[in-house]
């Protein structure tokens, strides 16, 4: 992958990419943690320019929802979405809602040509759903 997107292979770039694969929507914290579990030693600033070479290749994907800290998966060939639980953060793909990419059509584009929708459903996830109504 690395090399298909013209970036030398490191170590440091194979633990991201590895701990991105193992954890998907991580955030940076637990990437770093991930990395040093790995690698040993690797400075948290190594790390975040990692994370940025990687997604501005397209090998890594950075989402941000709402009162979240960003967030990194490795799901980057489509528009998908997100859910994500009030209660707990956790966060889970959805598939395209509707029609073909870009998946929903704005009733005004302003002249814009839409490349991507950016939706993210919120709610409970089952565990924090079933813990509510207890």
């Amino acid at each position: 992958m690395l090399r298909d997107a013209a970036l030398r292979v490191t170590r440091p770039r194979v633990a991201v990419l590895a701990a991105v694969h193992e954890r998907p929507h991580a955030d940076t914290d637990s990437i770093v943690g991930m990395v040093r579990e790995d690698l040993g030693e690797v400075s948290t600033q190594a790390i975040y320019d990692v994370l940025r070479a990687l997604t501005a290749a397209g090998l890594v994907r950075r989402i941000q929802p709402a009162g979240s800290v960003a967030r990194y998966e490795l799901r980057v060939g489509d528009n998908h979405h997100h859910v994500v639980c009030r209660s707990c953060g956790a966060i889970g793909d959805v598939d395209c809602a509707v029609g073909e990419p870009p998946c929903l059509t704005p009733s005004d584009d302003h002249g814009y040509v839409i490349d991507e929708a950016e939706v993210v459903y919120w709610g409970l996830c089952p565990a924090c759903s079933s813990s509510a109504n207890i």
